[in-house]
C-alpha cells in the first residue's frame, strides 16, 4: 500500500507521454518517460 500513489504517479505519467505520441511531439514524449522512469528508479 505504501507505493500505490507513486504507482499511480508513474502510470499518469507514461498516459501523459502516450498523450503527446499522436501530435508527434517528441519532446514532451521523453520529457513524461524520462519522468515516469525517475519516478521508478525512486521508488523501487
Amino acid at each position: 500500500m505504501e507505493k500505490f500513489f507513486p504507482t499511480c504517479l508513474i502510470v499518469l505519467d507514461v498516459c501523459a507521454a502516450a498523450a503527446y505520441v499522436p501530435t508527434g511531439n517528441w519532446k514532451r514524449v521523453v520529457y513524461w518517460l524520462a519522468a515516469a522512469t525517475l519516478t521508478t528508479v525512486v521508488t523501487w
